[in-house]
């Protein structure tokens, strides 16, 4: 099921409070970058976190999912409407994560 475009809407508001936040469109769902850093995607109208080690000292809840079949285990993001969390979760992840590479022409 693709995800849709009222739910991205609702994610990007659940993250209004930080700069920097962008998306690409990628086969009906999207990947979500902060400060230019690949973090979660949106898939199935869900809200996935890259996994990184320790991601659990700072989660409530810690449940992972494939986005798609053969896909790595992302985390399920909880208490979405809590903006402050969020980005909690969103400036670790960027801490831990690398820039995409960039792509040779």
């Amino acid at each position: 099921m693709p995800s849709s475009k009222e739910y991205l809407d609702f994610i990007l508001d659940c993250l209004s409070n930080l700069d920097n936040i962008t998306y690409k469109p990628m086969m009906k769902e999207y990947l979500i970058y902060y400060n230019g850093k690949n973090i979660a995607g949106i898939y199935d109208n869900r809200l996935l976190l890259k996994n990184v080690d320790n991601l659990l000292s700072i989660m409530n809840e810690y449940i992972l999912e494939k986005p798609y079949p053969n896909a790595k285990d992302m985390v399920v993001a909880d208490n979405l409407e809590d903006s402050k969390y969020l980005a909690d979760i969103f400036n670790f992840l960027y801490e831990r994560l690398p820039f995409p590479k960039k792509k040779e022409k």
